[in-house]
């Protein structure tokens, strides 16, 4: 560990003293110093990720660098109350077993074959990320996943896999799959309905060849998975597994949701109806929504503030995105932006690879949020040299969201699969096992989505 701390210190001060030779004023280069020190910390100890960014934070307010009033307001408190209000009203579906009930109906298909229970199993993971948080749904997939490998008595890990990647590239579809969505539609000035035009549709290709590439990849494995489900198709047991009825509670849930996912998509409209800033409604509606759900359960209120809301995380970002904000307010975000293009040229097509590509590689060994909240500020800063700006923020949210597939620690759905099929079968997958499959599907995502943004940007 010290060792660990010796190198993070070592490298943050290096990157200080090359951003000085590099033309950066001495104040700048100390801000680098110290936001280094929160990502290599973060980087190094994950599980002390909160303490990295509260000792930087505090450096930053010691050394005057930044005042208390404008690191709160470059806190993105809008981002948080976001989150806040999502995993509340996510707190109620899964305790009134909405998930559940809706993987059953899905399941429960004519001559459900291995094929078919394959990909809908991957379909059902990207559809569930889009609607809520990837950790809950990866949360509530593995519970079915493992169910069913176990009743069947087949290896779990290619379906546990599969559906991880799944989960990530779903969770690029929508503002509510991802926190770095809810940041790149907040800094971008991007509404829900920008992302149903674009990311979507993307999202649902990228899927599709994804299914293809796992089936072939697979395929053995696939025909087992029929071979293991013909003798349980008029078994009443296996109906069983899979049956969950919806009872009162749970359709009230459902309205609820589904209320706010519908409210949620016509932000923008609501904004104009009522003469509201500009992606007011997209933040306070989940907070709304929250307020009724802890009025409806108000037995389970207090629950799901303190249980199902991730306090940790949000803290995290919280003080990441405020640190990201002092890169952006200081100017280093200016200085990095002219250096790329100093590098790079003139050519988008070129830049919107350098980012898509670099955010995804990043995104592999680092938390994706990590690596967009330390794109944003650069990235804002090149609106100085572009004026159609937005197939910037699809490579980055793409990149960010694609990327966490090439490794097993790439994304936090990745790391919660991993720890449940660990708990539940006591089974590991290696580096390289997940490796193999997952730097392909990395891969192709990223170079299939940047073919899609330079074809349909205006560049």
């Amino acid at each position: 560990m010290t060792k660990k701390i010796l190198l993070m210190l070592l490298l943050s001060v290096t990157l200080g003293i090359f951003s000085l030779f590099g033309g950066f004023p001495p104040k700048q280069a100390i801000i680098i110093s110290i936001f280094s020190v929160s990502i290599l910390g973060t980087l190094f100890f994950w599980e002390f990720r909160l303490s990295f960014v509260f000792l930087g934070s505090s450096l930053l307010l010691i050394t005057h660098i930044v005042n208390l009033e404008n690191f709160i307001k470059f806190a993105s408190l809008d981002v948080i109350l976001f989150l806040i209000g999502m995993m509340i009203v996510v707190g109620m579906m899964k305790e009134a077993g909405f998930f559940n009930w809706l993987m059953t109906k899905l399941l429960r298909v004519r001559n459900l074959s291995g094929r078919k229970l394959f990909v809908l199993l991957m379909a059902i993971s990207a559809l569930l990320s889009g609607l809520m948080d990837e950790v809950s749904s990866m949360i509530i997939m593995m519970a079915v996943i493992l169910e069913i490998c176990s009743f069947l008595e087949i290896n779990p890990v290619p379906m546990v896999i599969s559906s991880v990647l799944a989960t990530n590239i779903g969770s690029a579809s929508t503002v509510l799959g991802n926190p770095i969505g809810v940041l790149i539609a907040a800094r971008g000035k991007l509404s829900f309905e920008d992302f149903l035009t674009f990311p979507l549709p993307v999202s649902i290709f990228v899927l599709g060849i994804t299914i293809i590439v796992l089936g072939f990849i697979y395929r053995n494995y696939i025909k087992e998975l029929s071979l293991k489900l013909k003798p349980h198709q008029e078994n009443k047991a296996f109906l069983y597994l899979i049956s969950t009825p919806a009872d009162l509670r749970t359709r009230i849930s459902i309205l609820i949701f589904a209320l706010t996912v519908l409210s949620i998509a016509l932000h923008k409209r609501l904004e104009t109806l009522f003469d509201l800033e500009e992606n007011s409604m997209l933040i306070m509606l989940p907070v709304i929504s929250a307020g009724i759900v802890m009025i409806y359960r108000r037995d389970k209120a207090r629950y799901y503030v303190e249980h199902e809301v991730e306090w940790n995380s949000l803290l995290f970002f919280m003080f990441l995105f405020a640190q990201a904000g002092v890169i952006q307010a200081s100017g280093v975000a200016n200085q990095v932006a002219g250096k790329i293009m100093g590098a790079i040229g003139d050519n988008p097509k070129i830049l919107l690879g350098a980012i898509l590509f670099s955010s995804g590689l990043l995104s592999s060994v680092l938390d994706n949020v990590v690596v967009v909240a330390s794109y944003v500020p650069i990235v804002k800063s090149l609106h100085l040299f572009w004026s159609d700006f937005n197939p910037i923020w699809w490579s980055i949210l793409f990149g960010g969201c694609f990327g966490g597939n090439i490794t097993m620690i790439g994304s936090t759905a990745n790391i919660v699969a991993l720890g449940l099929l660990e708990k539940k079968y006591n089974m590991k997958i290696s580096f390289i096992q997940w490796l193999k499959v997952g730097l392909i599907i990395g891969l192709l995502s990223m170079g299939v989505s940047y073919i899609i943004v330079i074809f349909f940007s205006q560049i």
